[in-house]
């Protein structure tokens, strides 16, 4: 830990409905989310903070609609929370996501911001999803969070790993939607984000507690009405952009199956018996 502690006068969040705070609703029918408890941890006066983030965001919106306002904040650290809704593309490029997001990292850097960036979970085990989907989604996971290994080596900035962090994937994380983090989980990314700011040498004068308060008390009808009216039509919609690359999964499995069936089937051959299939002459010494 650096020995000089500095204070965090401002903050900007950037990203998508997580960094809204969807799943985190408040009694007024705001969202709360992670931006707030991390702004209430580093004791960050309201004029301080600023959440420029917006639902269904990929990493370009980021770079391109939302970072112009990130940088004239001038903030002291920065969220930025972002990626997952390119993997639900069906024009998901991950080369593309690295270089955006880098333009992100580094130009928060270039005006003094510390930005935190994320790695992303398998969202598959939060979110039940058929096999193929689930195993299409893993991978797009899997080359995500290479992207972002990337963009935050090339920047030299501050990761939390959602897949290593305590309570990813208890039930308990998440809203009733399965897609966003429920108020427990949003306080406990939060708490991941102050933890890697400590480390980066600010000061978090009112460690996040985990200890839900001050939130919505949401019911069954309103769950259900989500489940009907939200909930469905996204796995309609995600689904349909991720089914190409489903169905890609499926036929190179099918594929290997069958080489390993015939392979299985096939008797074993002397080394001799496939040279002479080859034409070749016999090696020395082998029976004539």
């Amino acid at each position: 830990m650096p020995s000089d502690i500095r204070p965090a006068r401002r903050l900007v969040v950037v990203g998508d409905s997580t960094a809204v705070g969807l799943g985190d609703p408040m009694a007024d029918g705001t969202w709360r989310g992670v931006g707030p408890l991390v702004a209430a941890a580093l004791g960050i006066a309201p004029d301080g903070y600023l959440n420029c983030s917006f639902t269904g965001a990929r990493v370009r919106c980021v770079l391109r609609d939302q970072l112009p306002a990130a940088r004239a904040h001038r903030a002291d650290v920065a969220l930025v929370v972002a990626g997952m809704n390119d993997t639900l593309r069906s024009d998901f490029d991950p080369h593309a996501v690295a270089t955006d997001l880098h333009g992100v990292l580094a130009e928060l850097v270039a005006v003094g911001t510390v930005p935190v960036a994320v790695r992303f979970h398998d969202h598959g085990r939060v979110f039940r999803l058929p096999a193929p989907l689930r195993r299409a989604l893993r991978d797009r996971i899997t080359e995500l969070n290479t992207a972002v290994d990337t963009a935050v080596r090339a920047a030299g900035v501050p990761c939390v790993d959602l897949d290593a962090l305590p309570g990813t994937y208890d039930l308990t994380s998440w809203s009733v939607d399965r897609l966003h983090p429920s108020e427990l989980g949003h306080r406990l990314l939060a708490r991941a984000f102050t933890e890697r700011l400590r480390t980066a040498g600010f000061a978090v004068p009112s460690p996040v507690s985990l200890a839900c308060s001050g939130g919505a008390t949401t019911t069954a009808v309103d769950h259900l009405g989500w489940l009907l009216t939200r909930g469905v039509p996204w796995l309609w919609r995600r689904g349909r952009d991720l089914l190409p690359h489903a169905a890609g999964i499926m036929l190179r499995s099918a594929g290997r199956r069958a080489r390993l069936s015939v392979s299985a089937s096939d008797p074993p051959r002397r080394a001799c018996d496939s040279a002479a299939t080859d034409g070749a002459a016999p090696a020395v010494g082998a029976p004539g």
